[in-house]
């Protein structure tokens, strides 16, 4: 049971990792006009990715000093996120199943 937690916990985990990497490039390709929000598709994705994300940005942007046009928060999230997967996680799957 604890092994099948920790696996959905490390699916949901790569999910959110590609969720921010896919918001990132969007947000890239509205600020150099490739895609514009006037597309109901484009309004539809973009409004999904950010109500997904937001609430996990949120804490971190009240941290991070602005950088301008520039905003780190997602990699600090992806960052944050593989710290998770790959030194805190292990070591609790090896404690419970171990």
């Amino acid at each position: 049971m604890a092994f099948a937690l920790l696996q959905i916990i490390s699916i949901l985990l790569n999910v959110a990792i590609t969720v921010i990497i896919v918001q990132a490039i969007m947000s890239w390709l509205l600020a150099f006009n490739v895609i514009n929000l006037q597309n109901d598709i484009a309004r539809a994705i973009w409004t999904t990715l950010d109500a997904l994300t937001a609430p996990i940005y949120r804490p971190i942007r009240r941290i991070m000093p602005d950088f301008g046009a520039i905003d780190l928060t997602p990699m600090v999230v992806i960052i944050g996120i593989i710290i998770l997967q790959d030194a805190i996680l292990p070591p609790i799957a090896q404690a419970l199943l171990g």
